[in-house]
């Protein structure tokens, strides 16, 4: 199955999405990555930028397993339940697509994510 995601920073970004590529690679031997963007935030009130990145991978693992792994990274990453309510987001790794099903269609629509794509094709 061919996996899409999105990572995503605001909170030590460098370290942050250093750490979600590694264990990505780790995990998932030949992801591919888009350019790293920055972004200013959409929904946040704190007016840090985002650093975001789309990648790609094959895996014969199920979404939900994929799923566990992604949330695992953003666990390590120190993200916390309540750190949302401050718009801090240290690591966010959203699963975009598995083959042709769309988890995330708002996403999709994204200028950075629909460059991130075309530069993954």
């Amino acid at each position: 199955m061919v996996y899409t995601i999105c990572i995503g920073s605001n909170e030590h970004r460098q370290e942050n999405m250093a750490l979600a590529r590694r264990r990505l690679a780790e995990m998932f031997v030949g992801i591919r990555f888009a350019r790293e963007e920055d972004t200013v935030p959409l929904a946040c009130h704190r007016p840090d930028m985002f650093s975001n990145q789309v990648a790609r991978f094959v895996s014969d693992s199920l979404p939900c397993e994929v799923n566990e792994r992604l949330k695992a990274i953003e666990r390590e990453a120190g993200r916390r339940s309540g750190d949302k309510l401050r718009d801090i987001v240290r690591l966010d790794i959203d699963l975009l697509m598995c083959d042709s099903e769309v988890f995330k269609p708002e996403d999709l629509r994204r200028a950075y994510i629909v460059r991130g794509l075309e530069e993954l094709k």
